[in-house]
């Protein structure tokens, strides 16, 4: 990835950040988006679609923070849907595909959860766009991860069945939770910079202490330690392949569609 005027890395390592990030929304987005039309209740149909909805916003907003910053003549559209599958730059938890209502619900609270400590470390941001934009963000997402919440404790306290999925889902997803928080290339210039407030592996620590007193609470297995973290972001699995198939098929039937 070339970036004009790299200087000391300062615009590699925004443009990293934010592709990352952006990638991150618009995989949850779409894939969350599935559950459109076919929600456990009506209410959770609307609620669910809702969200997704935010997260591809998100995720358009982001992208188009990352070609101002690049500025190589793409636009949001071309970044979105033109690369291969091994191109984004998303964490392997959003490899884990939607299943059913309790994995959604663990995925997206373990996403939620870690986002929100990410936000948390860029909301005094000094490059000026992203702090407004996050600024936005942390509002909208509030209510995502009251939702999520609210779900976690229901299929936890539930017993049962539910609570066998959610359990299940988790132990499948610990290892690969805080891939969101994973060591990005140049965070050294991001921290020189006052892009980022402190290092990812001290945002990680403080989300893990949070994770680990809701765990304890519901009864919840521990996460366990971060696996092959070195590709937390790079390697990306079939079910992320198939979900790439779907949502370029617009995209490649007709080059001069837009989202």
């Amino acid at each position: 990835m070339d970036f004009t005027g790299a200087g000391d890395g300062r615009e590699r390592a925004l443009a990293l950040l934010l592709l990352s990030m952006a990638d991150d929304e618009f995989v949850i987005g779409f894939s969350d988006s599935e559950w459109t039309g076919i929600g456990p209740i009506l209410e959770e149909d609307v609620a669910i679609s809702s969200l997704a909805q935010d997260e591809l916003g998100h995720a358009q907003a982001l992208y188009r923070l990352f070609v101002e910053l690049v500025g190589d003549g793409r636009d949001a559209d071309a970044v979105a849907y033109d690369r291969p599958p091994e191109g984004y730059l998303h964490a392997r938890l959003l490899d884990h595909g939607r299943g059913d209502w309790a994995a959604t619900i663990a995925r997206r609270y373990l996403y939620e959860t870690a986002d929100a400590a990410r936000l948390e470390a860029l909301a005094e941001t000094s490059f000026e766009p992203l702090r407004d934009l996050v600024a936005k963000i942390r509002r909208e997402e509030r209510y995502h991860l009251m939702h999520v919440e609210t779900w976690l404790d229901r299929l936890a306290k539930a017993g049962g069945e539910p609570r066998r999925r959610l359990t299940a889902a988790l132990e499948a997803m610990g290892p690969d939770a805080g891939t969101v928080l994973a060591l990005l290339p140049g965070e050294p210039a991001l921290l020189r910079h006052g892009i980022l407030a402190e290092p990812f592996a001290a945002i990680e620590s403080t989300w893990r202490a949070r994770i680990d007193g809701a765990f304890g609470r519901l009864g919840l297995p521990a996460l366990p330690p971060t696996r092959d973290p070195q590709t937390a972001r790079t390697r990306h699995s079939e079910t992320f392949r198939a979900l790439h198939r779907e949502f370029t098929m617009v995209r490649g039937s007709e080059v001069a569609a837009s989202w």
